[in-house]
Parts: C-alpha cells; structure tokens; sequence
C-alpha cells in the first residue's frame, strides 16, 4: 500500500522498519520539528526523522496540520492510508479523510483505558495488570474511534515504564503489518469502543513525580516504576532533589519517609509497608545502585525523606 507514516519517539521506529521490510511504499514520514536537547539546547531531530533519512525517505516537520496550505501537500500524496504511532500533533479532519482508508492509530493501550498522552506510564502507576497495544481507525475525539486489531500485553511485577515500553514497541511492530494485509483482504473488521471504562492518561508534570512517602508502599513502589527512567520519581533531602530509577516491596515499618536501612538498598518506610529503593540517581549526576550512591552521599538509618 501506499501510506504516509506519522510518529515521533523511539517507539514509533520498530514499525515504520517493519512496514518498509514489508515492502509497502512508503510516501512521506510525518514528525515533530526537531526539539533542544541536552546542556547546549542543540536541536536535534526526532529517532523517526533520523531512521527515515537514513532510508532515504521524504521527511516533513510541520508545526501543525491546521494550515490550508498543509492539507494540500498531504492530500496530494495520493496514500491508501496513513499510519500513526505517537505522532504528537492533532490531525484535522481534511487530513484524515485524505487517505483512501483514513488514518490508522496504534495506541499502547486497551482502549478506552487510558487514552491520551501517556498510556504506558499510567498503566504501571494505577497498578494495572494488563496493557497492549491496539489499532485504530482514528476520529476527531481523542482516541475515541472504533478499534480494528488488539494485542495484550501482561505487565510484570517488576516492570517499568522503560521495559514496558520496549515490550509494546516490539508488538506495535508486528500489528501495523498485520493491520495493513488484513486491509488490503477487507478483512479489517472494526469494533466500537465500550462506553464504559474510559479513563485518560494526561501528561506527567514534574511535581506530580514527587514521590508521597504517605502512600502504601505499593503505590509508591508502582509511581517509582510508572516514571523510570523519564521523567524519574523524585524525593528531597537536605536540599538535593534525587531521583528513583528501580524500586521493590520489602518488609519494614516507621513514619512516612524514614530511611529504615542503608546498605545495598535503601529501605524507606510508608504509609503502609515499605519500599527498597534500588537505583537512584543525583541531579547532574548518572544513575547509580543504592551501594554506589551512598559512598558519596550520606543517607544514614534515620534520615527523613521529605
């Protein structure tokens, strides 16, 4: 088929490799204008742009697809479909209806739960035993349109955000050619989205990854992996933000962000329960096992995490 690909991040790249060992023709990668990165604010582009040059396909980085101008170009691709794997841009109509069988979403999750920005975070914070990813045939709401194919995903004890995203890339990169050969039999079939259930999963903002020594270590335990590696669960002491890049459910008890132990992991009391935490990592520096930063960070048994 002839198609446009639309995405951005790392996770969209094993499915756009996958649609073009497929032999599909690819007429345009869509992705976000390069982004500053790093201590210098360098722009650099997205993993999307960067895999896609390198195949020596037609890049293009709108700001937006509102523009007249911007409907045209895309409509005068001539695709069969489009498909869209973490883009980051909202399509308007006219760019969804240009395809011959519209846009095709796939979303790293089991619909309607958690639509949105950031499904595998959530997922992992709330505690959720099961993800996926699924493919969708794309509407103006928000990842409201009726789902064409699903693949579940279990999410393990020890699961992080960082895993599990690895996890559904490799599954999003077997779907999206799935999708497009079940397409081309019209054997694509749609089911609508329950009414029920719906919940959404709204971007990450850094105060909200401040770590509540006040939840039951298993909420804890669950925030700390929902957000590693980014943006990281973070807690303060004695003025240093540092943050939890692995934690796990031990025994202990005491008040709320007390350090119980410091050794090979740092043990921290909850709510309810308490957490070890595993690798942590000081602002500017790399993160470390538990072992490494306390040689050259004094986080004694006693110590108050605030």
């Amino acid at each position: 088929m002839r198609l446009a690909f639309m995405g951005t991040p790392e996770f969209s790249v094993p499915v756009l490799a996958e649609l073009v060992a497929a032999g599909h023709d690819v007429a345009a990668v869509y992705t976000r204008p390069p982004q500053p990165c790093g201590r210098g604010q360098k722009r650099r582009p997205s993993p999307v742009e960067e895999f896609a040059r390198g195949l020596g396909i037609e890049v293009r980085t709108p700001k937006s697809l509102k523009s007249t101008e911007e409907h045209q170009a895309f409509l005068a691709l001539d695709l069969d479909v489009a498909i869209v794997v973490a883009y980051g841009l909202i399509l308007p109509q006219a760019i969804l209806d240009a395809p011959t069988h519209g846009c095709l979403n796939l979303h790293a999750s089991l619909l309607p739960r958690w639509r949105g920005a950031a499904p595998i975070q959530r997922a992992i914070m709330a505690g959720d035993q099961t993800t996926g990813v699924q493919v969708m045939q794309m509407e103006a709401g928000l990842d409201t349109g009726p789902v064409l194919l699903s693949e579940t995903v279990l999410i393990g004890a020890e699961d992080t955000a960082g895993t599990l995203y690895n996890k559904l890339a490799a599954v999003a990169a077997q779907l999206g050619p799935r999708a497009l050969a079940a397409l081309a039999r019209g054997a694509l079939g749609a089911v609508s989205q329950a009414e029920d259930g719906v919940t959404y999963a709204e971007k990450i903002s850094s105060q909200e990854a401040r770590i509540d020594w006040q939840r039951s270590a298993k909420e804890v335990d669950q925030h700390i992996r929902g957000l590693a590696p980014f943006p990281g669960a973070w807690f303060e002491v004695d003025g240093a933000r540092v943050k939890v890049l692995l934690s796990g459910l031990t025994d202990g008890a005491g008040t709320p962000g007390d350090v119980l132990d410091s050794g090979d992991v740092v043990t921290v009391a909850c709510g309810d329960g308490a957490v070890a935490l595993k690798t942590l990592q000081k602002s500017g520096k790399r993160a470390q096992t538990a072992e490494e930063f306390l040689r050259g960070f004094n986080l004694e048994k006693g110590a108050r995490l605030s």
